[in-house]
């Protein structure tokens, strides 16, 4: 037990190396506003990298459940690493002002309306100007303020591209109004929704009907979900919905494993290396993240090819590692291995050598590289 609690301590650590606070004046609020920056291990050591940032709402005790389960997916590059800002909410009695919405209208009211503004027109510039985010944005919050952060939903121009709704406290006519909002997006977005079986019933019932009137919208841009915990009330059901949340709006980023192979990969006929291509470019037009293709997932694609028989797709998988290995052997190596296969020795073994006055990478080797060149000069003299 000792040894799981240090490496969870370690985990911590390492990847969150940089916590602070910092005080926002605020012309909106008419006052400061207190807010914790979680700042990822390798934010000063990459100078030129961007991260998603997450906005916590009640960030007094929402900040660390959810940069435990961040650093614990980022620990196994399972989640990307983001920034996360805390907004400080301090007690019941601010955090009910924060929220406070006109009955009437079911909308942002006084203080609630101040706050509203504080988030979209203060606090996301300022963390925008001061530090190296990228344009993809997560709000979450808890009931009354998982409420609120819908709010952003009705702008023609939703702020942010996912939410977190944790048990949330709907204002009135919300369960109507997102899922028509939802039918209305044009661009991939990501929305979660929870509550434990044992909800308090005032909440429970509209996140229910919310439920169900999302799935009647059934827009194909919306990625959904929603979670219903057993055994769990309004506050315990927290600490289950912080990782689902998370690995439901970063899924594509994980690296291919079982489920991902056998559902979505190994059923196509064709087009392997598009697939992988466009998980990447998912990763990085919609989700802002960029890294090279893992060569563990190049590695999966290719075998697939061979295995099919659909050597042609080898020059895509060139023309990727080109773009993400420039210096590297790989893609010259994939255009070695098509030619190969394609029954063309001599124009593998140039590719071949070509790749043999190039960086290593992975298991490929500049002694492999020769090796392929004599075996396809001894094959391209047996074939004259």
């Amino acid at each position: 037990m000792k040894k799981v609690c240090l490496l969870i301590t370690l985990i911590s650590i390492s990847v969150f190396s940089q916590k602070k606070f910092d005080n926002i004046k605020s012309e909106k609020l008419g006052s400061e506003r207190r807010i914790t920056i979680g700042l990822p291990a390798s934010y000063e050591t990459s100078p030129s990298k961007k991260y998603p940032v997450l906005y916590l709402l009640d960030g007094d005790y929402l900040f660390d459940p959810f940069s435990g389960a961040v650093s614990y997916g980022v620990y196994w590059d399972d989640l990307p690493e983001m920034i996360i800002i805390g907004i400080h909410q301090n007690n019941d009695g601010e955090r009910y002002d924060d929220s406070t919405i006109d009955q009437n209208q079911g909308l942002p009211f006084e203080k609630g309306a101040e706050f509203f503004e504080f988030i979209g027109a203060e606090l996301v510039p300022y963390i925008e100007k001061n530090y190296r985010t990228s344009p993809f944005k997560i709000i979450a919050g808890h009931d009354i303020t998982a409420s609120f952060i819908n709010f952003y939903l009705y702008k023609d121009i939703p702020l942010f591209n996912g939410y977190i709704c944790l048990s949330p406290e709907l204002a009135p006519k919300m369960e109507i109004r997102i899922p028509e909002k939802f039918a209305k997006v044009k661009q991939p977005f990501f929305y979660y929704l929870s509550a434990g079986d044992g909800d308090i019933k005032k909440i429970k019932e509209p996140i229910e009907k919310l439920d169900s009137n999302i799935k009647i919208a059934n827009n194909p841009l919306v990625n959904y979900k929603y979670d219903l915990f057993k055994n769990s009330t309004h506050y315990t059901e927290v600490l289950h919905s912080i990782p689902s949340a998370l690995y439901h709006i970063f899924e594509v980023y994980k690296p291919i494993n079982s489920t991902e192979f056998k559902d979505k990969i190994a059923v196509l006929k064709s087009g392997y290396a598009d697939y992988l291509d466009a998980k990447y470019n998912t990763m990085s037009e919609v989700l802002g993240v960029d890294i090279p293709v893992r060569m563990n997932d190049f590695k999966v694609i290719e075998n697939l090819i061979l295995k099919n028989n659909a050597y042609d797709e080898l020059g895509k998988m060139a023309e990727i590692a080109n773009v993400d290995y420039p210096r590297a052997m790989l893609g010259e190596y994939e255009l070695g291995l098509m030619y190969e296969k394609m029954g063309e020795p001599k124009r593998a073994s140039k590719k071949y050598q070509n790749a043999s006055q190039m960086e290593p990478i992975g298991e490929l080797t500049r002694d492999m590289m020769y090796e392929k060149i004599d075996e396809m000069n001894t094959l391209a003299k047996k074939t004259k």
